[in-house]
């Protein structure tokens, strides 16, 4: 696997800032909101607890808080990182909403007992990871989840590959948006390659949505364990 770019804590805080302009006008939020919101109607559920995996700097649990204040749903949200800078952000960025907490842990290893959430969610996370990870990790999140683990991603294209990295190169002076943001392109699957390692993971019923500009969400209705 090829190394992301380390990064000074300034450079990092500056990296995250741009990931979370990224996914407000490339979609990234818009996308996973696409798939919790088109589960959450089909089980007809208003109130709902999430575990958040990967959160970075907290604004994918932000969106779905607003949304969900909107609708008058009740929401308990729980967001995990491992990095503790990312937390620290994180936990800044969403203190103005008491219905999200922030931990710092390990997504493989998130400490909670069995059915302890109803909605696992991973946005734009799991292309960090090898095919026997990712099928670990949704095996493991699908161990602490009751109803369904909500996947946004990337897709794997060309296109999408020297798009961002000309927006970025345009946009930014930080070495690590500028380096990262293409490998995690280049990371990414394709539709069918997403599809066929969630169907791997064999944890529940799989629908799965290519969604412009070359991203993907799927969402996986946990078997009854």
């Amino acid at each position: 696997m090829d190394n992301e770019t380390p990064a000074s804590p300034t450079i990092l805080v500056d990296d995250l800032r741009n990931l979370r302009a990224m996914n407000r006008f490339l979609g990234g939020c818009r996308v996973l909101l696409h798939g919790l919101i088109s589960f959450l109607r089909q089980e007809k559920m208003t109130h709902f607890s999430v575990l958040d995996v990967g959160t970075g700097s907290g604004d994918i649990p932000a969106a779905v808080a607003r949304w969900s204040r909107k609708q008058g749903f009740e929401t308990r949200i729980v967001a995990l990182d491992s990095h503790k800078i990312m937390t620290a952000v994180a936990a800044e960025y969403t203190r103005n909403f008491p219905e999200i907490s922030i931990i710092r842990c390990d997504a493989g290893a998130p400490p909670f007992r069995r059915s302890s959430f109803d909605i696992v969610l991973a946005s734009q996370f799991l292309h960090h990871f090898t095919e026997a990870d990712i099928i670990a990790l949704l095996r493991r999140w699908a161990d602490v989840g009751r109803r369904a683990i909500v996947i946004s991603d990337l897709v794997r294209h060309p296109a999408a590959y020297y798009g961002i990295d000309m927006l970025t190169r345009l946009s930014t002076r930080n070495p690590m948006t500028i380096n990262d943001a293409p490998l995690s392109v280049r990371r990414a699957l394709t539709i069918p390659e997403w599809r066929n390692l969630f169907i791997q993971a064999s944890v529940g019923r799989v629908e799965i949505c290519s969604v412009a500009p070359f991203r993907m969400y799927a969402v996986i209705s946990l078997s009854p364990g």
